[in-house]
């Protein structure tokens, strides 16, 4: 991806130099064009097409940024209501992911989501224990980790 991503900034300056013009909207020009080679050139260059994977982070960001919100109103709610009916606890969460970058990168998502925290990461990187503040199904938590997020980090890293 970034090799890709390198070559259409190289790309963009080119387009630059030829057209004699050294200002932003030259270089955006530039660099769409150089989008444009690169898909074409895509066969070539022995890796997926980088736009790909920048839209999956995007898409990752946007699922990151929505589980916040409702998380954010849930807690709230559980907060400030009179009687506290929680089912709080820990589980194991055993995850696919083939790296420790990947590992980590789940692991900061489950934190970073307000009523959720990961507590720790097994020595092989395959588990992560979480504990939730409401869990009233396990495996539906579970199942919601892997929707959410677990497929979208292997759609940007893969």
């Amino acid at each position: 991806m970034a090799f890709q991503l390198i070559i259409n900034i190289i790309l963009a300056c080119l387009w630059m130099f030829l057209q004699s013009s050294f200002s932003i909207g030259t270089f955006i020009l530039g660099f769409i064009i150089g989008i444009f080679l690169l898909f074409f050139m895509r066969r070539f260059l022995g890796s997926r097409f980088y736009i790909w994977r920048i839209l999956a982070l995007v898409k990752l960001l946007f699922n990151f940024f929505k589980d916040l919100i409702t998380s954010t109103v849930m807690v709230a709610r559980i907060v400030l209501k009179k009687d506290m009916n929680i089912r709080p606890g820990i589980f194991r969460y055993e995850t696919t992911l083939e790296t420790d970058w990947e590992v980590t990168m789940l692991a900061i998502l489950i934190t970073l989501t307000p009523g959720t925290l990961s507590i720790d990461i097994s020595d092989d990187y395959k588990a992560i224990y979480v504990h939730s503040l409401h869990v009233p199904n396990i495996e539906e938590e579970i199942a919601t980790i892997r929707k959410s997020y677990e497929g979208a980090i292997m759609e940007v890293f893969h």
